[in-house]
C-alpha cells in the first residue's frame, strides 16, 4: 500500500520595490524583544505565524543533589542504553587512539568496541555519569554504582 502525500506550498507575499526606497521614522516605535522573537522564529519557520508556538526560556542555575551513600537518586539505577552507547563509543576511541585497557584483553576481544563493551560490563571504567533534572537540579553518578 503507497499512501502519497500532498505538499502544499506555501506562497509568499511579493515586496514591493517602493518599500525598499522609503525610509523609516527615527520616531518608529521598536518591537518588543519578545515579539522580535517571535518574528524571527517565524521566518526561520515554514509555518503560518499563527501555528507558530514560542516558549520562554527558562535560566536556571545547577544545583547537585547530595549523595544518599551510593543510592542513584535520578534516573533508573543502571546504565540507560544512550549512556552505554556515548561511553561505549568514547571509550572505543580511546582505545583505538592507544589509550591502555583497563581490564585483561579477553580472547574473543577482536575490535576495541568490543573491549570497550566488556570494561562497561566489569564496571572497570572510572567514569561518572551527569543527570540533570528540568529544574537544574543534578547527580553525579559514578559507573560503579550502577547495576
Amino acid at each position: 500500500m503507497v499512501v502519497k502525500h500532498s505538499i502544499k506550498k506555501r506562497v509568499l507575499p511579493k515586496k514591493n520595490p517602493s518599500d525598499k526606497t522609503k525610509k523609516s521614522s527615527s520616531k518608529a516605535k521598536k518591537p518588543a524583544k519578545a515579539q522580535v522573537q517571535v518574528q524571527e522564529t517565524v521566518k526561520k519557520s515554514l509555518r503560518p505565524a499563527d501555528e507558530v508556538v514560542t516558549y520562554q526560556e527558562i535560566e536556571y542555575e545547577l544545583a547537585e543533589i547530595p549523595a544518599q551513600g551510593s543510592k542513584v537518586l535520578i534516573g533508573p539505577p543502571w546504565l540507560t542504553r544512550f549512556e552505554r552507547a556515548r561511553i561505549t563509543g568514547s571509550r572505543s576511541l580511546q582505545l583505538s587512539l592507544g589509550a591502555p585497557p583497563l581490564i585483561k584483553v579477553p580472547q574473543g576481544a577482536t575490535s576495541s568496541i568490543a573491549l570497550a563493551v566488556q570494561e562497561i560490563e566489569k564496571k572497570a571504567l572510572p567514569i561518572s555519569i551527569r543527570r540533570i533534572l528540568p529544574n537544574g537540579q543534578y547527580q553525579d553518578i559514578p559507573t560503579d554504582w550502577m547495576r
